[in-house]
């Protein structure tokens, strides 16, 4: 059996060794080097058998791992690399033993061994500055990671912590620059008080990308333009409200911000056109532009944006009184993104500044156009639009009164694409237009048709077909009744199939995904409460119900739900306001459904979400025989294409599917009632000998139909209750006003149309 390997501890050992011998050999050879030359020269031919022995034991010595080998001394380097390796392996040059030695390295927690790169990942998502405190002050590696991240964008909420960031960035040997961390200012929550003292003290920062000094009455040019000169990388600058804010600031930010991409400065009167064009001329990155109530403004200063800015995506013109139609025209004709367009009140513009636009140009980008309040515009405007903008989604001609059934049925070319569509106080508009709209864009989110007199129920059950109607105004459609709100509460029932065990499409059944959040009907007079009643239990995600002015609603049991009236209303306003908000429509649907007084309203609606088709069971008293109607055609408003949303809402379950006959498995559409004559039996259980007929009500909703032939009754024998809320009739309006006007101009960016919506507007004077 062969002997087992030597181990490189043994190796090392011998290696060692015999070094040292062959040292102290050729040490010994030195001392006597006289003496042995002179024998070694008398005798050359011969050989001494002693010297032959002495030179043998050297050999054995070195050789040799024994104790009696002479050890080197500790302060001797090894010779071990000037001895052959004759062993020639894959070992390579092995150390002796004391380089051999092992070093462990120190043993650190896990967290301590993360690159820099995860720990700052991990501390960019807590949010509380407290804690990201507590973390810079675990140890120094940790301080460096979330120092950058804690003053990225301080936070001066309150003059306290405002005058701590002052003094720390006032520090003149600081462990860290933090005047070259902070990215973003903003001093809005300190606004009412904030003058150039608050200011100039932030200047020593000279990375800032975003400011934001929005409504600072008490700043001026003396404390902004030291800020603007020392960030020269300025991306965004909200300095809307400054009223002491002149031109002298904006041309300090064209010398100064040639980077910046998004301006705000709304209501700032003081700033003359000369000063936007030289900004304009020098700023060419410019996205985002808001120039609110910036009333001394012309057509000039924009024009100047159109042709040095060709980036813009959002423009916000609203009340710019002296614009007119070149500007708009340039800033849609030049521009090669423009995404949102606001142009409320400008009522200096009119067909031409869209009839004017190239005819080989398609504005693929425009979403979002508000027209509010341009009372010039008429048809041709709004047919123009929707040829050079086939991909809007949302489209505001509120108060565009010269607007008719035509506008709507361009607008209605938009499809699928249209989710936000404001009509609000386009009187000349009628049912027709409305289900033309219906039929055509069935994604439709956010519909507004306040003050158009001439709708009908029939708008308003075309409007419920919907399926992901989220907002609807009706303010002052004084005309709609309880028809219409049991339509609206039926809305968004859609059939759904279910595959067996065996494979195949079991009977389907409804359900209910009631989208409805806010629901505007003040001064529709004609609406009781078991109409509202159903709505509020039909709709569970409702949050704001508006009633002003409804006689029916005019309780003083329901005052405890509803909101406070603004302060600025008058004694009527105040009188006749009902709006339910949050919790109030909560508690309002929790009242109606336990006060007994209203236990009638409910009698009728115990199954909310029952189908919708209406089945008449009555007793043939010749035959004997129970006779049910056949089930009605679903109408879901869905199509087969319709089942996956290109941004939300949509899971691809709710497709319109062929109402199924669970006696055969065929697929029959049948018409609506009247009923078929008794001689059509159906197998069904028989009512008891000398049972009255009985009715089971439930909703159905109108087959689309433009003319009164042939439209399906919303309710079949509906029972009323018997006693109805006093107050009911129609009566004149004497309040209100367009629903939503106000939109939220917070930011340097162009806030969203859907932003947050004043709701108390609606309950104005017109």
């Amino acid at each position: 059996m062969r002997p087992p390997a030597p181990s490189l501890d043994v190796i090392a050992a011998r290696n060692s060794a015999a070094a040292a011998a062959a040292a102290a050999a050729a040490a010994a050879a030195a001392a006597n080097g006289t003496a042995a030359t002179a024998p070694a020269a008398s005798t050359p031919s011969g050989s001494n058998p002693n010297t032959t022995s002495q030179a043998d034991d050297a050999r054995d010595s070195r050789s040799s791992s024994s104790t009696n080998s002479p050890v080197p001394a500790d302060n001797e380097e090894s010779d071990f690399f000037h001895v052959a390796n004759d062993s020639q392996s894959s070992l390579g040059v092995v150390p002796n033993l004391q380089d051999m030695q092992v070093t462990d390295q120190e043993c650190l927690p896990t967290v301590a061994a993360l690159p820099s790169e995860i720990l700052i990942s991990i501390f960019s998502r807590i949010n509380s500055p407290g804690e990201l405190l507590n973390c810079m002050l675990t140890c120094k590696r940790w301080a460096r990671n979330v120092v950058e991240i804690l003053w990225h964008r301080p936070t001066c909420t309150s003059w306290q912590k405002h005058k701590s960031i002052c003094a720390t960035l006032g520090m003149e040997r600081p462990y860290f620059t933090y005047t070259d961390f902070v990215k973003r200012l903003n001093l809005a929550a300190l606004a009412d008080k904030v003058n150039d003292g608050s200011v100039i003290p932030l200047a020593v920062c000279t990375r800032v990308e975003r400011l934001t000094l929005t409504n600072c009455q008490g700043l001026t040019d003396l404390g902004l333009i030291p800020l603007v000169k020392s960030n020269q990388h300025l991306l965004a600058l909200d300095i809307s409200g400054d009223a002491n804010v002149t031109e002298k600031s904006i041309i300090a930010i064209a010398e100064n911000c040639r980077r910046l991409q998004g301006l705000n400065v709304s209501n700032c009167k003081q700033i003359s056109n000369e000063s936007l064009i030289q900004l304009a001329e020098s700023c060419r990155f410019i996205k985002r532009l808001k120039l609110n109530d910036c009333h001394q403004l012309n057509d000039a200063a924009v024009v100047a944006f159109a042709n040095n800015c060709p980036n813009i995506l959002e423009i916000d013109l609203h009340q710019c009184v002296n614009i007119g139609n070149e500007p708009v025209t340039a800033l849609l004709s030049k521009g090669q993104a423009l995404r949102e367009f606001r142009l409320v009140n400008c009522d200096l513009i009119d067909d031409g500044a869209f009839l004017s636009l190239p005819s080989n140009r398609i504005y693929e980008h425009l979403r979002i156009l508000d027209l509010t309040s341009c009372t010039r515009l008429t048809d041709r405007a709004v047919e123009r639009i929707i040829e050079v903008a086939p991909r809007l989604r949302n489209l505001i001609l509120a108060k565009c009164s010269n607007i008719t059934d035509a506008a709507v049925y361009a607008i209605s070319r938009l499809g699928k694409n249209l989710h936000f569509i404001h009509l609000g106080h386009c009187r000349h508009i009628t049912d027709d237009a409305v289900k033309r709209l219906v039929q055509c864009c069935n994604r439709i989110r956010y519909v507004d048709l306040g003050c158009c007199t001439h709708l009908t129920d029939e708008s308003v059950i075309q409007l419920a077909r919907l399926p992901k109607l989220k907002r609807i105004g009706l303010v002052k459609c004084s005309s709609i009744t309880d028809d219409s709100m049991y339509a609206l509460a039926g809305a968004n029932r859609h059939a759904q199939s279910r595959r067996n065990t065996a494979g195949t499409t079991a009977r389907r059944h409804e359900y209910h995904a009631g989208s409805l959040e806010r629901v505007h009907l003040s001064y529709c007079t004609n609406l009781t409460l078991p109409s509202i009643i159903k709505l509020l239990n039909c709709c569970p995600r409702l949050t704001h119900l508006s009633l002003t002015g409804v006689p029916a609603f005019l309780r003083d049991d329901l005052e405890n739900f509803c909101r406070e009236a603004p302060p600025d209303f008058t004694e009527h306003q105040r009188a006749v306001f009902c709006v339910f908000s949050g919790q109030g429509v909560t508690g309002l649907r929790n009242y109606f459904n336990t006060q007994p007084e209203f236990a009638e309203y409910h009698t009728q609606q115990q199954n909310l979400f029952a189908p919708r088709r209406t089945i008449q069971i009555t007793q043939d008293v010749g035959q004997g025989q129970p006779l049910l109607t056949a089930p009605a055609p679903d109408m879901d408003g869905f199509d087969d294409a319709d089942g996956v949303e290109d941004d939300d809402m949509g899971d691809g379950s709710e497709i319109a599917l062929e109402t199924e006959n669970p006696t055969n498995g065929s697929n029959a559409a049948i018409p609506p009632p009247p009923p078929p004559p008794p001689h059509h039996p159906v197998a069904v259980s028989p009512l008891p000998p000398g049972a009255p007929a009985r009715e089971i009500e439930v909703f159905q909703l109108p087959s689309l139909v433009t003319g009164d032939a042939g439209r399906t009754p919303l309710l079949s024998a509906r029972p009323r209750p018997a006693a109805r809320a006093t107050g009911s009739a129609p009566g004149p309006s004497t309040a209100g006003q367009g629903v939503f006007t106000n939109q939220d101009n917070s930011g340097p960016s162009t806030a969203s149309m859907q932003g947050n919506v004043e709701d108390d507007d609606e309950d104005r004077r017109s």
